[in-house]
């Protein structure tokens, strides 16, 4: 490899990707494969995991082949590709013979920078014999934990490929993912013969990501709260376990007003593939799903993903949730899990056809994934730590670092609970030992006497919910088993023996309280964009899906949601401006740059907004000048009035307002004030409190401030402002 290679690369990732610099570890990855290297890595997902291969496949000689599990989502990735004006195509059952027999001559005659392959046809000795007499850029191994047996998405025939070190051993590979503890990394080493390659670690860590888990208390109400609250019109997932809870929490969101789709491997494959293709082509849609949907998934705006069921292991679960908010910005990952689902999956793992080895393994990572749900301190801490990687302060961005868990001494009612197994015979269930517990009269409780058990009656002090948590609890510590040979029947794990003794306490999460009801969020996308800036975005977006519409790709596939933001927001006037909007390279600008130049003419700018300030006091000035105060700008915006003051100081001092046409003052108090300041000599040490004393505490700081600044701006900060506008411009 050259210097000039390498340069090649930058300059192809601005002309064509239009990205300023490489992120993460992609500058030396893309090195090392252009030296012909073998590569390893792992990066999160929306990390730029496909820069990786795709420059690289352009720039040597050759096609990149590039291996996907999913036939389903080929076509929308070959889309983007074109988009940009890179050759690439796929091969899969989708095609006609006719489409078939195209490609393999273009790959033959090495028209093609990226070809996508299912395993399956790449392991085909058709498919080898036409790989043979072609030139081979490289190899990409894409979702390559599915070549672990221990992983949640195992594929037999990932652990085929080896075959390619072999056959082409002078052709580069790397393997991607995105998912994998120390001991699926060290399988795929060994099953792809990766033993001499380069690894590339990247931080797990998803900042954008907010992470929350509750008790699963009325899971479906909590989730329309959630809904309702943080998502009222963003597209996401959301998870169950079985294809009996998709269909009904599908209808019953649709019912209450959200559109959503089912997606499990009990629907014909026209079905998920028409769900599929809506997801990604519309905005809004909600997708319930089992774990069968979801890998491979490029929609960048996915701004949640729920789980109304407990995931199998911490991989699942990270996995599942790094499809919300790929494009980097805020996204959710939202989690109601309960007792019940705790029960389920012990029993899947213990009752499974596996072999004693794979049932040991899916115990420790189930565990796992129970000790997060319980987890008192921060979430982000504890995840990355599971993939070997160390945070080392608190994320404050999870809900145990929002809203840190009460926990309380629960090591009575743990022995009350634990005592109540035993007397009761380690025969019956959680229902039935809370029964005895709270000394209800059932008549089973009757019939076998337990109401004379001493452990009847001892915790009516506790509600039937709250006894749920305290076995739900013990459980997940496993100082309880479930017997499924028994019917579920609860019994004493040898770890209880020190706390029955009395050797040890025992402190447990408090039960959160239900949340109320609360007013409905605006739009997430919103929040990221000034009021004056939203018509430009929403039009820009308009734009973008007819033009999708019309190629029958999804939009993203045009250009990125947060590209329209930055476009909405600078609102370039020229090709020559728009080429610095991340996401818009040439072939972009070629195609699509005069459309989106000439509907951003649509609005002009505010000139009073056109200026240096944060973005806060810019949605102020913008509000006042539509005509409203500062107290209904205040209520608009849920601010103090004196807030809303201290924003029209700053833009006073700059010389954009002048103090009388923004304060509900006459002439002769705005003198009074300036004398006062002025005594006290306020416009030289700033300190304002003196002056509000002498003025009898009669008027708020920011009024005060305002005044202040119109004496110390005056007509050079006037002259300030017009430059900054004039700077803003050009």
């Amino acid at each position: 490899m050259t210097q000039d290679q390498m340069q090649r690369a930058r300059e192809t990732l601005q002309t064509v990707f239009g990205y300023d610099a490489f992120r993460h570890h992609q500058e030396e990855i893309i090195a090392s494969l252009l030296r012909g290297r073998d590569v390893l890595t792992l990066m999160p997902t929306g990390g730029g995991k496909s820069l990786c291969y795709q420059i690289p496949a352009m720039l040597r000689e050759g096609v990149g082949v590039v291996v996907s599990p999913l036939i389903a989502l080929m076509r929308d990735q070959v889309d983007a590709l074109r988009q940009l004006g890179i050759r690439a195509a796929y091969l899969n059952s989708t095609l006609s013979h006719d489409q078939m027999r195209d490609v393999e001559q273009e790959i033959a005659g090495g028209h093609l920078d990226l070809v996508y392959v299912a395993p399956e046809r790449l392991l085909t000795e058709r498919f080898m014999a036409l790989l043979d007499g072609a030139p081979i850029a490289l190899f990409a191994i894409d979702e390559a934990h599915c070549v672990s047996q221990w992983g949640h998405d195992f594929r037999k025939d990932y652990q085929q490929l080896r075959i390619l070190h072999g056959r082409y051993s002078s052709v580069p590979r790397i393997a991607l993912t995105a998912t994998a503890d120390a001991r699926t990394r060290r399988e795929i080493v060994e099953q792809l013969g990766l033993e001499d390659a380069g690894v590339f670690v990247n931080s797990f860590d998803r900042p954008n990501i907010h992470y929350a888990l509750a008790e699963g208390r009325n899971s479906r109400e909590q989730l329309w709260r959630f809904l309702e609250r943080e998502h009222p019109a963003d597209a996401g997932i959301v998870y169950c376990l079985s294809r009996k809870k998709v269909e009904a929490v599908a209808e019953w969101l649709t019912r209450r007003g959200r559109e959503a789709l089912p997606y499990h491997a009990g629907l014909p494959d026209e079905a998920r593939s028409r769900y599929q293709e809506r997801f990604l082509r519309e905005d809004g849609l909600i997708i319930v799903a089992t774990v069968a949907f979801g890998m491979g998934i490029d929609k960048p705006d996915v701004r949640f993903v729920a789980h109304l069921n407990l995931p199998r292991s911490i991989e699942a679960y990270y996995q599942e949730t790094g499809r919300a908010g790929r494009d980097g910005e805020p996204a959710n990952a939202w989690m109601a899990y309960g007792l019940q689902d705790v029960i389920t999956l012990r029993q899947m793992v213990q009752t499974g056809d596996a072999g004693e080895d794979y049932k040991r393994v899916s115990h420790h990572k189930l565990e796992s994934m129970l000790g997060l749900c319980e987890l008192t301190t921060c979430r982000r801490q504890a995840l990355l730590a599971y993939f070997g990687e160390t945070l080392a302060q608190p994320c404050g961005r999870c809900d145990n670092c929002v809203a840190p868990p009460q926990t309380w001494d629960g090591t009575e009612a743990a022995r009350m609970a634990l005592s109540c197994v035993y007397r009761t015979g380690q025969r019956f269930g959680v229902n039935y030992v809370i029964d005895v517990l709270t000394g209800k009269a059932d008549p089973r409780i009757l019939d076998n006497c337990h109401d004379r058990v001493s452990t009847f009656g001892i915790g009516a002090d506790l509600s039937a919910t709250d006894w749920r948590s305290v076995f739900r609890q013990l459980i997940a510590r496993n100082y309880l088993e479930v017997d499924f040979d028994g019917y579920g029947a609860l019994r004493l794990a040898s770890a209880c023996r020190p706390l029955l003794r009395g050797a040890e306490r025992i402190e447990l999460r408090k039960s959160a309280q239900p949340e109320r009801s609360v007013k409905p969020r605006a739009e997430r996308t919103h929040e990221t964009l000034r009021s004056f800036d939203r018509p430009v975005f929403e039009a820009l977006r308009e734009l973008r899906r007819s033009i999708a519409e019309s190629q029958g790709v999804p939009p993203y596939v045009i250009l990125h949601d947060r590209t329209l933001r930055e476009l909405a927001r600078t609102r370039p006037e020229s090709g020559e401006a728009m080429r610095e909007i991340r996401g818009i390279g040439e072939r972009k600008l070629a195609l699509y740059g005069r459309m989106f130049l000439k509907e951003i003419g649509r609005f002009p700018r505010e000139d009073l907004t056109e200026n240096a300030l944060s973005a806060t006091v810019n949605e102020t000035l913008y509000r006042h000048a539509q005509g409203r105060d500062a107290q209904t700008i205040a209520d608009e915006r849920g601010l103090k009035v004196s807030t809303v003051y201290a924003h029209f100081a700053e833009a006073i001092e700059a010389g954009l307002l002048e103090a009388r046409n923004v304060l509900p003052l006459g002439e002769d108090e705005i003198t009074r004030i300036t004398h006062t300041l002025e005594l006290l000599e306020v416009p030289v040490d700033r300190r304002i409190k003196p002056a509000y004393e002498a003025l009898d505490e009669a008027y708020d700081y920011g009024i005060l401030r305002c005044v202040l600044a119109g004496m110390v701006g005056g007509e050079s900060g006037r002259a300030q402002g017009r430059s900054q506008a004039v700077e803003k411009h050009t």
